[in-house]
């Protein structure tokens, strides 16, 4: 029985890869720069799937090398970003993939699908040209050492306001008074509390006092815990107070670009704004009351997990999550892209405006150590920050060198855009050797329906559709692998978030096919959701039918292939069930890392970079010492793992060895349960099932103490060469 994954996986290999990518992802698989989409998995580790199960020879050499797959059928019945299929569809696989969230229907779609980039480059500078005449003067100040009002803006920085009540006075929420740390800049860059201006030190724990009123300089905000003294008569003012409506700012601070200067000038550039600054943003205020937008969303926001964050800041709608400038601005490039002749280029357009919208945005936040602009989806939520950093709309480009200065801009999401369908026509691998990395040309593969969107005799299938997996009609046997990254229950509320982007694409592109509802919101989404009432039973039924479906459309002994982790073991008993009630087994777990460390989301805390891989089929083997069922003998899988990973250059810590050891346990469980399995049973039953055949094993906490608590066991029963034979039928 042909069952490769299993054999050829080099799991040191490609953690190694799989984790310089995620350290910088967009460099590796310029594709995804398309548009945002949540925890992508590395493109590394997919296209390494393909290759250990439908290649031979050592991975570390087939990887580099060009490969043609023309007339395998992958399907993805979760693409959401669409790594598997852009993998597959590289490699020359027909691919088929589902999704049930319309945007990530729109951006598999515009990833995949060729454009002519000359006519792309044309349409987009234009954009930009248009953007300069009407808004470029916007976005100007003066330079404080050379006095040129040339000067562009990179960043305009805010500061949430809230009336006292006591005496009437507006309040700043300032949590902390630096600016900039002497990092990228030479020294620190502090806010007077008193007169407002920016002054420099080289101590942080001795800052001085402001060289403009001579008042004692301070890092520490008076705003903290919701609550902030009212500087004029000492009343406790509390936020957030949805009561008062969307939150009003004050524009403190600005870091600007003056090229004039930047050569005989250290560091960045910062300024207290001057009075044309505040003049300009009062203009684009009197300008609203003159516009009558059509572009902008009315949309009220939903209640959600992540938007009711929302409503306590008493943001009612989209709309009020920008201010006047970006507003204005936004509106203009809609209209803009509206009115272009060329569909595809019309499409695309619209897409750089949708992921454009992440960077222009109240909630942006400014990263005082990397002096840059963190976008909206930075975390996968609606963080409301009490500092706010506005980006300039156009981008700034150094022409000297060809290059974007800072981020957020127009130009930067062109720039971005070009890169990724640059790669699509010539993609590339980078090989790290002895300190060094190289770009490899993979001469021969490519992105799309033909080659360089020619109407070459090659092509290939490509039948993406906006629906639920779960109803697919497919013939049984029609696929030759199922590869897919399916959501983690409740890690990211991909719909509340993609809602935000969503809201305003359907206004420039009248596509009911892909934006007849008013939100991405659906009640079949298999994420768990707490405003929704969507758990754990949810969760495990949706997944169930989905990979009942699969099953039968797979080949016998096809595998199914999935990536998943989570924090909480008892999200791992709907993967286990809905692998049963497919009438597969679980012939292999594989780790692989799937996030990066330093996300903002997870960094300091005991979450997780590993992904667990899942291989599944309804026949073939699993070795005999991959079997166990005590706590001892799965702490020597788990360890055995941990050493692969360490050769990858992977440092592992507890949070990764607990999801090592997840994976292990669902996997033990499902080979011990699938020869009496009943999926006719209630849905509860079956999870109930699960927790209790895991704890026969001894549970997680028992080995989680073999493994922590106690010398770890090394290579347990490795090296016998044996195999059990696993036997599962097709439903």
């Amino acid at each position: 029985m042909r069952q490769m994954i299993e054999k050829n996986f080099d799991i040191s290999f490609i953690a190694d890869l799989a984790l310089r990518e995620k350290q910088i992802q967009q460099n590796y698989r310029p594709v995804i720069a398309v548009h945002k989409w949540f925890a992508r998995r590395p493109g590394t580790l997919f296209r390494s799937l393909l290759l250990s199960e439908f290649s031979s020879g050592p991975q570390r050499e087939v990887f580099y090398q060009s490969h043609n797959l023309a007339g395998k059928r992958i399907a993805d019945p979760f693409m959401g970003g669409g790594t598997p299929l852009l993998e597959a569809n590289r490699l020359g696989c027909n691919v088929l993939g589902y999704d049930i969230n319309p945007m990530a229907h729109w951006i598999v779609r515009e990833e995949i699908e060729n454009i002519d980039l000359t006519e792309y480059r044309k349409a987009a500078e234009g954009v930009l040209k248009e953007l300069e005449a009407k808004k470029g003067h916007l976005y100007r100040t003066q330079c404080l050492l050379c006095g040129s009002t040339a000067a562009l803006v990179k960043y305009f920085l805010w500061v949430k306001i809230h009336t006292c009540t006591k005496c009437g006075q507006d309040v700043d929420l300032f949590p902390g008074y630096l600016l900039a740390e002497d990092r990228r800049h030479p020294k620190n860059v502090l806010v007077c509390a008193e007169c407002g201006e920016l002054s420099e030190c080289s101590d942080r724990h001795a800052p001085g006092s402001c060289g403009s009123c001579g008042a004692r300089l301070s890092i520490a905000g008076p705003a903290k815990r919701g609550s902030c003294k009212c500087p004029n008569c000492a009343n406790r003012v509390t936020y957030p107070n949805n009561k008062l409506g969307p939150p009003r700012h004050r524009m403190f601070a600005i870091e600007y670009c003056c090229f004039k200067c930047k050569n005989k000038h250290m560091g960045r550039f910062f300024k207290k704004p001057d009075e044309n600054d505040q003049a300009k943003f009062a203009e684009t205020e009197a300008a609203k009351q003159r516009i009558d937008p059509l572009f902008v969303p009315t949309e009220a926001i939903p209640n959600g997990d992540e938007t009711d964050r929302l409503h306590r800041w008493g943001y009612r709608h989209y709309s009020e999550m920008f201010n006047t400038r970006q507003l204005a601005g936004l509106e203009f490039i809609c209209g803009l892209i509206a009115s272009q002749p060329s569909e595809r280029i019309r499409r695309a357009l619209a897409t750089n405006l949708s992921d454009l919208l992440r960077y222009q945005n109240m909630l942006c936040r400014y990263d005082t150590m990397a002096l840059k602009s963190l976008d909206i989806f930075s975390v996968h939520g609606f963080p409301v920050g009490l500092v706010e950093c506005e980006s300039n709309l156009l981008g700034i480009v150094d022409k000297a060198k060809g290059t974007n200065v800072g981020s957020g801009g127009w130009s930067n999401i062109v720039e971005k855009y070009v890169r990724a369908k640059a790669y699509c026509d010539n993609p590339f691998e980078i090989r790290h050797f002895r300190g060094s990395k190289t770009r490899v040309p993979i001469h021969g593969e490519w992105i799309g329906r033909s080659k360089n969107g020619t109407s070459a005799t090659e092509s290939r299938e490509i039948d993406l559709r906006c629906g639920d997996a779960a109803v697919a009609d497919l013939a049984p046997g029609s696929l030759d692998a199922v590869f897919t990254d399916p959501p983690y229950f409740g890690n990211v509320q991909y719909a509340e978030l993609m809602d935000f982007c969503y809201v305003w694409l359907r206004r420039i592109i009248n596509e009911h096919g892909f934006f007849g509802e008013v939100s991405t919101r659906n009640s079949g989404e298999l994420t768990g959701n707490i405003n929704m009432s969507r758990g754990l039973e949810h969760f495990a039924a949706g997944l169930s039918a989905v990979f009942q479906k699969m099953a039968i459309a797979l080949k016998p002994g096809a595998p199914l292939a999935f990536t998943y982790h989570h924090n909480k073991i008892d999200a791992y008993y709907p993967i286990a069930a809905a692998i049963l009630d497919g009438g597969l087994t679980c012939s292999a777990t594989l780790p692989c890392p799937g996030e990066m460390g330093a996300s903002i989301h997870i960094s300091g805390t005991e979450s997780s970079i590993i992904d667990t891989v899942f291989v599944c089929r309804s026949k073939g083997v699993t070795q005999r010492h991959l079997l166990a069922d005590d706590p001892d003998s799965v702490a020597g899988l788990v360890n055995d793992d941990v050493l692969r990973l360490r050769d990858g250059g992977v440092t592992v810590g507890v949070g990764d060895i607990k999801c090592i050891t997840r994976g292990h346990l669902v996997r033990l469980a499902i080979w011990h349960l699938h020869r009496n399995w009943d999926r006719s049973i209630p849905t509860a039953a079956k999870l109930s099932a699960v927790s209790k055949e895991i704890e026969k094993m001894g549970g997680q906490l028992a080995i989680e103490r073999s493994l922590l608590g106690e010398p770890v066991l090394s290579m347990a029963g490795a090296g016998t060469g044996t195999s059990v034979p696993v036997f599962a039928s097709v439903p």
